[in-house]
């Protein structure tokens, strides 16, 4: 059985809580663009971005990933950005599961703000496509690990 530890440390335990999403499969880029967005904002808010996002009302900055990103309309002081929707579903899941853990320690799920949202790249799942005249093209799939610490304000 795997053992994972969180790249955060030293958080009061009475008034934080922490989750994690492991071996997603989205993109490392796309998770950590949106771990970059949200970091920092109330948990309910960020939870609201992101339903927008999925419904492509609202895009993601793209800061360390913006080459060749086109502009999109509704940004707030940033030019170009994405709608990483499959990303953004999964993310909302942690999301969801640290709320849970936050409401079963007892904690007001409408004070708590995001103080740690980190994404990892995972393992990278291996395959092959077999081609015409006995050549092969990769196709690797890219895991993603998300974790999120919340804290009550």
């Amino acid at each position: 059985m795997p053992s994972w530890r969180y790249s955060i440390k030293g958080l009061d335990p009475d008034r934080t809580a922490i989750a994690s999403g492991r071996d997603l499969r989205i993109s490392p880029k796309a998770a950590r663009e949106i771990c970059r967005y949200l970091r920092g904002r109330n948990l309910q808010r960020a939870k609201e971005i992101l339903e927008e996002v999925m419904n492509l009302k609202r895009p993601i900055p793209y800061y360390r990933h913006g080459k060749k990103i086109p502009h999109r309309r509704n940004t707030e002081g940033f030019a170009s950005g994405r709608y990483p929707v499959k990303a953004a579903k999964e993310i909302l899941k942690v999301l969801e599961a640290v709320e849970a853990n936050a409401e079963f320690k007892g904690l007001y799920t409408e004070r708590l703000k995001i103080i740690h949202m980190a994404a990892h790249r995972g393992r990278i799942i291996k395959d092959y496509i077999p081609r015409a005249f006995g050549r092969s093209s990769p196709s690797f799939q890219h895991l993603t690990h998300v974790e999120v610490a919340v804290e009550e304000i």
